[in-house]
């Protein structure tokens, strides 16, 4: 997840925002576990609200996006629509979030892996937001 010994300086950040910290935390050591040895881009779960309950916190999003910011932008994904209301919000705000933040239209699991994976490897920030937004082409049956 964020700020492990392996993540490098130049990588896009990607934010997870779910409602459950739970899960958002699991996606993350999923996702961060994928992209394979090496070089893994910063990774930050934002999940649940301040208290621990349910919901989502902007205060917790704007918290790990600065976390993973590297100055190469951050990608946020998100699980539900409450969560999409709160990230756009932020951005309306305009000094919330790192400059280059983007919302990524993205399956939350498949997204996430595919947004770890290709920053991973050092993409920009448009090819991370295109990896994670073709996850919804996967087909599992």
């Amino acid at each position: 997840m964020s700020d492990s010994g392996n993540t490098a300086d130049g990588l896009v950040g990607i934010v997870l925002v779910s409602h459950s910290a739970a899960v958002a935390a699991s996606v993350a050591e999923l996702a961060t576990g994928l992209a394979g040895g090496g070089t893994i881009a910063p990774v930050a779960p934002a999940g649940g609200t301040a208290d621990g309950g349910l919901g989502t916190s902007a205060e917790l999003i704007s918290a790990a996006a600065a976390s993973v910011d590297r100055g190469a932008g951050v990608a946020v994904l998100m699980d539900l629509g409450s969560a999409v209301l709160t990230v756009k919000a932020l951005l309306a705000e305009g000094d919330e979030l790192p400059g280059n933040t983007r919302l990524v239209d993205a399956p939350f699991v498949e997204g996430a892996v595919a947004a770890v994976v290709t920053a991973s490897a050092g993409a920009d920030l448009a090819a991370v937001e295109a990896a994670a937004a073709e996850a919804y082409t996967y087909r599992k049956a």
